[in-house]
Order: C-alpha cells, then structure tokens, then sequence
C-alpha cells in the first residue's frame, strides 16, 4: 500500500500523505467506483439491499473518506502546495458525483427496489434511505432529458469550483492585509496578550514594532479595544472590504457571486422548480419560502424593539461617556465593550482570564461525561499540525468513536469554525466502523509561554461545534447515508449543537472550568453573576443581525434571477436586495462601501444557500430542548441530568438522519416545539 490516501485499514495517515498522492488516488477510487456501478446496472438479477446497496455504499464510504481528507488539508493547511492538489481533482470529482446522480440505470435500480416485495420489508430506517435516494436522483438532474444533462453536469462541476475559489479569494483577501504599530502610543487599550501577538508577529516577519491582521484574533482586540479610532477605522475598512472590487482584482468575489446566483437559479429551473430557495427546501423540515420568510418576519417584528432600545442605549452613552458623535460603525465593538464594562463593570478581557484552554477542555469532557456517561480520552495519532489534539470517546471502556480538534488560527487555515466527518459510523461487510470527527476552530494561540486563553464567546463557539460532533460520534445508526449527522434535515441539524451553548451558562457548569490563567483561581460568582446579567446584552441588535442575514440569503435565492438566460447577476442587484433587507431589520446600517456578500462564504461556499435561517429555525428546538434539562434540574442545583441526557442521545443524537427531525424532537419533549424558550433566553419573552 504505497498510496496513504488508500489506506482504509485505519485512521488518515496524515504524517504519510501529501500533495502529490491526491491525483493517482482520487483518479483509481472514481474508476473502481465507475467499473462498480458499471458492474450493478448491468446484474440482471432484481435489485435488493445486499447485492445492490450495500455494494454501491461500501464503493462511494471510500471515495468519500479519501476526498474528504484531501478537502480537510485543504482547509486547515491551505498552502499553494494542497490548494493546487485540491484544485486540480475538483472539476474531476465535482463530474463524478454529478454523472452518478444523472445515471438513470442507478435510479432505476432504486425505483425497483422501491416498487419490489423487499421494501417493504426493510427496516423504516432503510426504507427512509431508499426514498432519500430518489429524490436526490431527481435533485441530481437523473430525470431530465437527455439532452439536457450535459448542461446540468456542467453546473454541478463550476459551481463547486466557484465556492473553492471564494474561499480561497476570501482567505488570501484577509491575510493580504495588516496594520503595523511602530509606536506603543498606538496600543493604547488594548489588551497584553493581544499586544504580544502582534509583536510575536511582527518578530516572524522580522520587524520591529506590532503587527495586526484580519485573523479574528488579532482583529477582535483592536475592534473591541484600541483606543486608536484611526486604527479601528482602517481595520474596520479592510474587513469589511476584503476579496471586493475595492481590493485586488483577482480576488474579488463580486463577479463570482453573480456567476454562483446564476448558476443556481438555472439549475432550479432546469429541474422544474421556480427558484434556488424551492430546490434548497426540499430536503429540509421547512416546507416553502415563504413559511420561512414568515418566520423571519414575526421574529423581526419581536426583536427589532429591543435592537432599537440596544441602539439608543449605545448613541447615548458613547456621546455622554466617549465623546463620539456620531457613532461610527467602527466605533460600535469600542462603545459596547466600553457600555457593557460600565453597566455590569467586568470586561471580556477580565473574563477571558479565567478560560485557559486545558481547564475549558476538562470542563467539556465533564460535561459530556455527566450528560451521557461516557468518558474522553488523549490518544495518540498522526495529525496535520502539532498543535491539533486527537482524543477516543469510550462507553464501557468500549471505544464509539474518535476526534480530532485543532483550535488555534493559522494563516493558512480557513477562518470560522466547523465540525467535519473523517470517518461515519456503519455496519460494513468488513464489520462495525466507528466514526471519526473533525473539530476545528480559529481561537488564539498560547501566547509568551503561557497557555491559550478563550473569550466566553470562544467558549460558546466550542461548545456549538462539540455538540456537532456528538451528533456525528453518539450515533446508534448502523446504514451510512443516515448515521451522525448524515441525512438530518439542513434546517434541524444545529439543534445538538446550539443546545449544548446553553451550558455554557450554568454555574455549575462554568465554575469548574474555569482558572485564572496567573493564578488557579477559579471564576469568582461575582464575576459570573455579572456576566449572566449581561447575557442578553444587546441581544436584540444581536438578533435582527442574524435575522438581516437569513432574510437575505433566502431572498437572494428566492426573488433574484439574472436579467437574461445565463447571464451572472449583476452585484448592484445585490447589494440592492442587501439594502432593502436592512430598511426592513437592522438597525445599524452599514457605510456604501461595506462589501458583506463577499465575504459571506455560508451561502457561497458552505452549504448555507437558502439555508442561513437554519440557524434560528434550529435555535427554537434547541431551546425548546434544553428546557427539558431546566425543567428536570429545577431544585436539585444542577442541569446535568443524566436520566435527561441518556434520553436526549437516545431520542435525538443516537437517530442521526434515520427519521424525521420533527419526530425525534417530539419523542425527546412529547410535544410540538415552541418558540417561547428561544423568546425567555434571549430576553424577549415580554414581547
């Protein structure tokens, strides 16, 4: 086995692989997988479960698992060395997968299958798998004519180069910039681990003074922290402008953004369908758009009050306190830190202090310990950087799954945070597979020989992609296509994970998880008393914020199509749709030459299209669920309920995509969600 990325024996061999093994990999798995599928269309026996879908499923787990390890390097090693290996197997791969969705052989295959004896005598599990396959089949363009299937195949494979290349122009946007401080003068305010980062960058560079980028944690501190207005100014600017037409010319996203809108809206109606937001809805719980749009809406109407009153407060103390009139946008991280220190006197960076990162860890592994009685153990295993840590979820001394979990930024690693399959949990003809998760984030590193230190914001954002991850790991699911996190409708799948943030703001949660980073001491109740009075602070502008972007989106891919067949869709009409939302939502208006669509690589690069306002459809059953733990945990002192949790991974983590999302919420809470937890935890449930 001289190849790495075909060994399946194990783990990835990621001190083995490199850029060159991708090509000779890649090309053998599509053609086994072809010589495969050639294989079973042409069996002229009935196709059942054993000679059709399991052979077809162990096939595509290994194309799978490979092409996944080389998109994983490309996103957390992005040197010219992977993106070039990446780059030059996508349109390849992108072909494959859409010739095997138009592959009207393999569709019929299935449609047997559904109309013979032995569907009914599958498990509702695999009867639920089946009836997946052929509505991705028609998604997948298997019904069109003949005629048209070139075409289709044609936009499966640039649309997929164009989100690679929007991330890229995006990642090579925010690293392209920085600020330098020569005079300490200009540090005013800002933090001392901040401070001496940007000076360890500088000294990688070999300069003298500061240096600051985009990276989120060098630009958080200055934004929330510098005294220097001229510097937030110009960050605020850079930020806010990357990989646009105000930048360099080869990396910016407007003209990529016209030609994916396009594309899209093509693709819908090729299929049948009147715009992209129908095609995205098809496979989630929500049944239209405009059930969506109306949910928006009536969150908008109750939030947009409190974000009015965020926003009055906020004028008024930065001009009385701070001599800022008017509030400029850069002004508003300053003047709310400032506002929030002043109302509830503790800051994020006091805060931030008491979360060092071994002590976050341990009090995470406590948590899913206490919740589901399994425990979390360092192992060792080949990694992509030294910093990422790899750990064994066991149960019973049993090993049911593996992580790995990569925290720090880098300049070449995507921004954002996310939760990746390395491996799925299945019931191979090789045996049980356990699965492997990816979590990675963008938190600072450790800083002047002490460990890295985490916002509680940082905390949140950790907590969220774990409860990812438990999705993935805690599966019971033995069929690939719905173990984990797979085939768990769009819409419902950020409910394990927004519901684990909600621990992040119980005392018994935090208080062990928490050690001053100089001195052990454990977070005072003070201390945290404070913060859970400033837990909604401006949650109202925080809310039509993430209301402005989900309206957005769907309205993108609802009402704008190209002026003519074909043509990209212009980038005023974009931003036009843009500033229309934000007359309706927000509250802060951006200035003209605020380029956010550029930079919004959900929708254009992740996944998200007609999907963004998954995250509040999926906040309300979050919250909704964690009630159940309120309700358990009342008077007992503690939220961690084992009785609680063990029914929470059995009715939810442990079904993956193998029935409804709405059936699974209901057996864990007996009832229909309601919207009134997400209202009370947010502030709002006087409204």
């Amino acid at each position: 086995m001289t190849n790495p990325l075909l060994d399946f024996t194990g783990l990835p061999r990621f001190d083995d692989i490199r850029p060159e093994h991708v090509a000779p990999a890649i090309r053998q798995l599509i053609d086994e997988n072809r010589a495969m599928i050639a294989a079973l269309v042409a069996e002229p026996a009935p196709p059942t479960w054993a000679n059709f879908v399991t052979p077809l499923t162990e096939e595509g787990e290994r194309l799978g698992r490979a092409w996944g390890i080389v998109g994983h390097l490309h996103s957390v090693m992005d040197v010219p060395e992977w993106r070039e290996a990446y780059n030059a197997l996508l349109p390849e791969v992108s072909s494959f997968y859409a010739e095997v969705g138009q592959n009207l052989e393999l569709f019929d295959k299935y449609r047997q299958l559904f109309e013979s004896a032995e569907y009914d005598m599958l498990s509702p599990t695999r009867q639920r798998i089946v009836d997946h396959e052929l509505r991705d089949f028609r998604l997948s363009g298997a019904e069109l004519p003949e005629s048209d299937k070139p075409r289709f195949k044609e936009i499966q494979e640039e649309l997929s180069s164009l989100a690679a290349k929007f991330s890229e122009n995006l990642l090579d946007a925010t690293n392209a910039h920085a600020e330098w401080i020569a005079d300490e003068a200009g540090l005013a305010g800002l933090p001392p681990d901040a401070v001496e980062a940007a000076r360890a960058a500088a000294e990688r560079d070999g300069k003298a003074g500061w240096k600051f980028t985009l990276q989120m944690p060098a630009y958080l501190p200055v934004m929330q922290y510098a005294e220097n207005r001229e510097l937030r100014a110009r960050m605020y600017r850079a930020y806010a402008t990357r990989a646009s037409e105000q930048g360099k010319a080869e990396l910016d996203n407007g003209p990529l953004i016209g030609r994916i809108l396009a594309l899209r809206n093509e693709e819908a109606r090729m299929l049948g369908y009147a715009n992209y937001a129908e095609v995205s809805l098809v496979a989630k719980m929500a049944e239209s758009p405009t059930q969506v749009l109306d949910f928006l809406h009536e969150l908008a109407a109750k939030a947009k009050p409190f974000a009015e009153r965020d926003l009055a407060e906020l004028r008024t103390f930065a001009r009385s306190e701070l001599g800022l009139s008017p509030l400029e946008p850069w002004d508003m991280a300053y003047a709310s830190e400032k506002l929030r220190q002043a109302r509830y006197a503790f800051s994020e960076q006091e805060v931030k202090q008491y979360f060092p990162e071994p002590k976050v860890l341990e009090g995470l592994f406590g948590v899913i310990r206490s919740l589901y009685g399994v425990e979390i153990v360092p192992e060792a295993a080949p990694r992509w950087d030294p910093s990422a840590h790899f750990f064994r979820i066991e149960k019973d001394g049993a090993a049911v799954g593996h992580f790995y979990l990569d925290l720090h930024a880098r300049e070449t690693k995507r921004g954002g945070a996310w939760m990746d399959s390395a491996r799925s949990r299945y019931s191979s003809m090789r045996g049980l597979q356990t699965p492997v998760a990816y979590l990675v984030c963008n938190f600072p590193g450790p800083v002047g020989g002490k460990p890295a230190t985490f916002t509680h914001d940082d905390v949140l954002t950790l907590f969220h992609e774990c409860g990812h991850g438990l999705h993935h790991l805690l599966t019971r699911v033995d069929d690939l296509a719905v173990s984990g996190i797979h085939g768990v409708e769009w819409d419902a799948v950020e409910l394990p994970s927004q519901f684990m943030e909600n621990f992040c703001w119980e005392w018994d949660v935090l208080s062990g998880m928490t050690a001053h980073v100089d001195t052990g001491e454990p977070l005072p109740r003070e201390l945290f008393d404070k913060m859970i009075a400033a837990k909604n602070f401006q949650g109202g502008m925080q809310m039509v914020r993430q209301l402005e972007f989900s309206l957005f989106d769907l309205r993108l891919h609802y009402e704008v199509a190209p002026a003519e067949p074909r043509q990209p869709v212009a980038i005023e009409r974009v931003m036009g749709l843009l500033d229309e939302v934000r007359r309706e939502v927000a509250v802060v208006v951006p200035p003209v030459w605020h380029r956010f669509p550029h930079s919004f690589s959900h929708i254009f690069a992740g996944g998200y299209a007609a999907g963004y306002y998954s995250y509040k459809w999926a906040e309300v059953l979050s919250a909704d669920a964690f009630e159940a733990f309120e309700e358990a945990g009342r008077g007992k002192g503690s939220l961690l309920d084992r009785a609680t949790g063990e029914r929470f991974w059995r009715e939810v983590l442990a079904v993956g995509g193998s029935r409804p999302a709405i059936e699974s919420f209901k057996a864990f809470r007996g009832r229909e969600p309601r919207v009134d937890a997400l209202l009370r935890h947010n502030g709002m449930a006087d409204v």
